[in-house]
């Protein structure tokens, strides 16, 4: 199983058993959907969501066969995660956090790794590792190809980002 970390449950919601989730994770649709499986806290309790709703900055989901607070209250504050393998990607389509790691190449120049990954509010940022280490947009105009099999992103003007 390969888990992603999708959000954190930081309150229940009325009394039948309705949790508040807080994510930032960029496809919801393919999985805040009834009967996707969730993993929840460290021990990775499996559970299956039967209702999802957004609510203010909160994304709010029930789970099968629990309708009351009190089998929830125990999620309030854990980690929720997904298994990867459940999203049915295709070879072609990935998710961000599956840049990190990958080698940054302008032309035939290897510029770096992508250490991490920051959202800044107007967009992403690639915090590439190299001799110094530095920023790239997530654009068209920096970023031309991402390659999954190989783990290399292809772009170009980057170097004018290196100072």
């Amino acid at each position: 199983m390969n888990l992603i970390y999708v959000g954190k449950i930081v309150n229940t919601h009325g009394i039948k058993g309705e949790v508040r989730l807080l994510s930032n994770f960029e496809e919801k649709n393919l999985i805040f959907k009834p009967d996707f499986k969730v993993y929840i806290g460290n021990n990775h309790e499996e559970q299956t969501i039967n209702t999802y709703r957004h609510h203010k900055t909160f994304d709010m989901l029930t789970f099968k066969g629990i309708e009351d607070i009190n089998f929830v209250l125990k999620y309030k504050g854990e980690k929720v995660y997904i298994n990867k393998e459940d999203l049915n990607l295709k070879s072609d389509e990935y998710l961000l956090e599956d840049l990190i790691g990958m080698k940054v190449i302008c032309g035939k120049e290897e510029l770096g790794v992508v250490a991490d990954i920051y959202d800044n509010k107007a967009g992403k940022l690639l915090y590439v590792s190299f001799a110094k280490n530095y920023y790239i947009p997530y654009n068209n105009y920096y970023i031309k190809e991402v390659d999954v099999p190989k783990k290399e992103i292809h772009g170009e003007n980057i170097k004018d980002l290196i100072i």
